[in-house]
């Protein structure tokens, strides 16, 4: 089928007043069919977030602060007190927040909401804290799309030479913007900078084959798809200039969470001498967390690894190992990128000075 433009898809949009529901694209049936779920109730997002047709850390912090609206619509309809209400309304928060346990972009959102529903006292109007919180979730996404572009003027200001090596998506799909690290790719080739986009395939659910090489094609920008085992061999040949990744969570030190397979293809960064950038907005600083050893890493469905897309790969008694995310040292990379400036020299002194500020 034709597909249309990007900027032509909203990720994650709301429909409608406070009323109204949230509509998400299905990422999962990228790049062939443009999809589209709709979501009238707290059950279908989180899991429309379970099941990644929503995916990327500030993209589903932004469905979740959505999701907020629709726990409130469905509270104003329950013939209960007050009270119990607002204990409807902070399960189904706690439902959102624990959708996916790894990236903390969601649970940031959903707790900037709640203290709207905090603030709004034990007998709220309930139909006026909807609207606020729909206004909320609106402003989240807004933020998100100028630290989006803040990240890619960052960022572009130290991409060096080269072609450049990315692994899952981190662009318009992954956030309420043009992206964090795809971002940064997007504004230097804005820029009038010029250079080949090399896409790890992101096994086992080919993110970076789906998802990264189709943004990158609407936006004629060159992409090459790359099966994750032939990263090494690339980073020898010395065509790559940079790697570049996004993050759902960095610690206090700077070690950061991200797709599986990052952390590989920092250590290989590393031997080869190849700069490992991390785009990120500040929202996915967990600073209550010191080091990676401290993040919680989601394990999704064995049969993701044993029966990709429903194809049976292994033998039926085989066994499937599928984390979601690796935890990337900060030792191995070079910078990280933020909305506030640029991390070098990545420690816990270097992260507090740009993030706490």
């Amino acid at each position: 089928m034709n597909t249309p433009l990007l900027n032509e898809i909203n990720t994650v949009c709301w429909r409608g007043n406070s009323d109204g529901h949230l509509e998400i694209l299905d990422q999962t049936q990228l790049p062939t069919q443009i999809t589209h779920v709709v979501c009238k109730d707290v059950p279908t997002v989180v899991e429309a977030i379970q099941s990644l047709r929503v995916r990327g850390a500030p993209a589903i912090g932004i469905a979740g602060a959505y999701g907020m609206v629709l726990a409130i619509h469905q509270a104003i309809h329950l013939e209960e007190s007050s009270e119990k209400k607002i204990a409807y309304i902070q399960q189904r928060a706690e439902d959102l927040a624990t959708s996916r346990p790894t990236a903390v972009n969601l649970r940031w959102a959903i707790q900037r909401i709640e203290s709207l529903i905090l603030n709004a006292g034990k007998n709220p109007d309930f139909l006026e804290l909807s609207k606020a919180v729909l206004d909320e979730a609106k402003c989240i996404q807004k933020e998100d799309q100028r630290l989006c572009e803040k990240i890619g003027e960052y960022g572009a200001s130290i991409l060096p030479d080269g072609d450049i090596l990315t692994h899952c998506n981190t662009g318009a799909l992954a956030t309420g913007g043009i992206g964090t690290a795809l971002g940064v790719i997007v504004t230097a080739w804005e820029q009038g900078r010029r250079f080949h986009v090399f896409a790890d395939e992101t096994r086992p659910l080919l993110q970076g084959a789906r998802l990264t090489a189709w943004e990158l094609t609407q936006r004629k920008i060159p992409v090459t798809v790359l099966a994750d085992a032939a990263a090494a061999h690339l980073l020898k040949t010395g065509l790559i200039g940079c790697c570049i990744v996004g993050a759902d969570r960095i610690t206090a030190n700077g070690d950061t969470a991200n797709k599986i397979g990052t952390y590989g293809l920092a250590l290989l960064a590393k031997a080869h001498n190849i700069p490992f950038f991390v785009a990120a907005p500040s929202t996915t600083f967990d600073l209550t967390l010191q080091t990676g050893d401290e993040i919680p890493i989601e394990e999704r469905d064995e049969n993701e690894i044993l029966q990709p897309f429903g194809f049976q790969s292994t033998p039926a008694t085989a066994r499937g190992f599928n984390p979601a995310f690796d935890v990337t040292p900060a030792d191995l990379i070079t910078a990280i990128i933020t909305e506030r400036g640029i991390i070098k020299n990545v420690t816990i002194d270097t992260v507090a000075a740009v993030i706490s500020n």
